[in-house]
């Protein structure tokens, strides 16, 4: 039961990774109401849940 819950929240956090990776490749801007949204929080937004998505695979790997 644990190897599939941090499966799937590898899973999760992988997702949301690539797409943040996505935005930076592409140059996609981001805006809410009046504010843009800066890149910088795109390339934190992929290293933080890359690191966790690694992290959940290798602790679904080591059971």
């Amino acid at each position: 039961m644990i190897k599939r819950y941090c499966a799937l929240s590898a899973l999760l956090f992988a997702a949301v990774s690539l797409a943040h990776l996505a935005r930076i490749v592409a140059g996609w801007t981001v805006v809410v109401g009046d504010v843009s949204i800066p890149m910088v929080l795109s390339w934190i937004g992929f290293l933080v849940p890359g690191a966790l998505a690694i992290w959940g695979f290798a602790a679904a790997a080591n059971g």
